[in-house]
């Protein structure tokens, strides 16, 4: 509930401090008195922009403050999630500079405007003859009938099962457009991959197999060294013989000259180095005979190697292993995300079927109330001078799951008996629409708790026994919530628990606009001023008088 409107340096307005109570309050005024002066700066506390003409010539900046008492609102989780200090008297100002900067406030802690929307819409609501464009708009029709049809837990649940599907759908997608690219990705991937597994790096020797290559390319030059070793010693030239027919000699001399000897000894040696030299020559020479066919493999295996290490830029046989093994896990990585979107297509697909049923839950409910519901707005209506109405809802179950479900709503109207109801937007006057608003929000205090409601000369273009009837509705409407109404009607200002006055002075240098609370007698002179002009007699007193009683 609104407590305290505190404005400053707003327009005309210097300052202006309200007090308000629950009920019923009226706020009356002349034309031009400056009664939109009051609504835009409540304007402000709603969170619509600032225009930075509305500063006075008083002051640099221009300050709105709201007192609001949350003590029978619910808004804990509001507080806690944007970290604000949860009191039952919440403060909320806007303020304007002429530098073209606008600053809001939560308990003096700075938000941004859309935190301070999110708090405000559910404590304060205009509607005006201008703003029951609403009524026209499917989503507000819609949410009139779930209120009214008790379907807010309802609504809840299947919205929660809905964001739920849309976000996995989300999931799924971006899981489909990565499978896509693997997709498109993966033949390639494979024949990268089957292109190094041929090599079999890990069991391969690449640096025998080089090796190898390298000695076949000299095995001519190499053959011919060996069977100069083996001729050498042990072939034609027999070295080793002649070498061991002068050890033997050197043996039948029987010198016992110590160096003679020594050399005898070296020479035995010898020999049997070069025999071992000449069977290693041998051996060698015997294996050198290396198979072309084998060559050629181990040819195009270097080659392989060699090229595959040039397309990756890679180094050395250890870096191919780990590109290999990363290429694996891409490959396999295609698996593991087939199997993840199947699993997650499964999800979507039950909470869609969840979905659907709650969706269509909801639908035969709307239409299961919409009779009734329809049946009490007319007779309401009734009382405010429609006798004829015909307001009905026309709702239809379509395909397409929506935030709001699977009904399509169209409230359909007729003021007069005999024509068919036609869409609302098409049919209802201004008064009309405006009269129809003032239904809903009777039958909606009914079923919530709605926030403070402030209607602006909503019952423009009423008169005589309809304004009397719109008094009587919103004074019932006060005693349920906390109601305002600017109102340039006698019978609607006669009915109100609480009267406020918007003035205009000037001294001739600057204007001013006050507004202030009027006592019982000034409430008596302003009414009997809104049904007799200025010119106050004192027969249009004891109207007023009886007016109000």
């Amino acid at each position: 509930m609104l407590r305290n409107l505190r404005i400053r340096n707003f327009a005309l307005i210097e300052a202006v401090e309200l007090h308000f109570n629950g009920g019923y309050t009226v706020i009356t005024g002349e034309t031009g008195s400056g009664k939109s002066i009051l609504l835009n700066a409540l304007g402000l506390i709603l969170g619509d922009r600032a225009d930075f003409s509305v500063i006075g010539n008083h002051a640099d900046k221009a300050i709105v403050e709201a007192e609001f008492d949350l003590s029978k609102f619910e808004c804990s989780s509001f507080f806690s999630e944007h970290e604000l200090d949860n009191d039952a008297s919440t403060l909320i100002r806007r303020e304007v500079t002429k530098q073209g900067k606008s600053r809001a406030f939560i308990n003096d802690t700075p938000v941004q405007l859309h935190v301070l929307r999110e708090l405000t819409s559910q404590l304060l609501n205009i509607h005006s003859q201008y703003n029951t464009i609403e009524l026209k708009e499917k989503d507000f029709q819609l949410n009139i009938l779930d209120l009214l049809s008790d379907l807010t837990a309802e609504k809840r649940e299947y919205q929660k099962t809905y964001k739920s599907l849309r976000l996995k759908e989300k999931e799924l997608d971006l899981l489909r457009s990565s499978m896509e690219k693997i997709t498109a990705e993966r033949d390639y991937n494979e024949f990268q991959l089957n292109e190094l597994n041929e090599l079999q790096p890990d069991i391969t020797d690449f640096e025998r197999f080089e090796n190898e290559l390298n000695r076949a390319a000299n095995v001519s030059q190499l053959q011919e060294v060996l069977g100069i070793i083996v001729n050498t010693v042990s072939g034609e030239e027999q070295a080793a013989d002649r070498m061991r027919m002068v050890q033997n000699r050197l043996e039948k001399l029987g010198v016992s000259d110590v160096e003679i000897n020594q050399l005898s000894a070296r020479i035995r040696a010898s020999l049997i180095e070069l025999e071992d030299i000449s069977c290693d020559a041998e051996r060698i020479l015997q294996t050198t005979e290396i198979n072309p066919e084998v060559l050629e493999q181990m040819a195009q295996t270097i080659d392989k190697y060699n090229s595959v290490l040039r397309k990756h830029r890679l180094s050395n046989r250890t870096e191919l292993i780990e590109f290999r093994n990363q290429l694996e896990q891409v490959v396999l990585g295609g698996e593991e995300l087939e199997k993840e979107i199947e699993e997650l297509s499964q999800v979507v697909r039950e909470l869609k079927d969840k979905a659907i049923f709650q969706a269509n839950e909801l639908h035969a409910r709307r239409v299961k109330s919409s009779m009734q519901i329809s049946s009490q707005l007319k007779e309401i209506l009734k009382d405010l001078k429609l006798p004829d109405t015909c307001l009905e809802f026309q709702l239809n179950n379509i395909s397409t799951l929506r935030e709001t479900g699977c009904t399509a709503i169209e409230m359909r109207f007729s003021a007069n008996a005999g024509m068919d109801p036609v869409p609302i937007e098409k049919a209802a006057s201004g008064g009309e629409l405006s009269r129809v608003m003032l239904a809903l929000q009777q039958m909606i205090s009914e079923h919530s708790s709605l926030p403070t409601v402030l209607f602006d000369e909503i019952d423009t273009g009423v008169s005589g026994e309809v304004a009397q009837k719109i008094g009587i509705l919103l004074k019932k409407m006060g005693t349920q919530f906390q109601l305002m109404a600017i109102s340039h009607l006698p019978q609607v200002a006669a009915k109100a628990d609480f009267h406020f006055i918007v003035e205009k002075s000037s001294d001739g240098k600057r204007t001013e606009t006050r507004v202030r609370n009027l006592n019982d007698a000034e409430r008596i002179d302003e009414i009997a001023r809104l049904m007799s002009g200025e010119q106050i007699t004192d027969s249009a007193r004891e109207n007023a008088i009886a007016l109000m009683n």
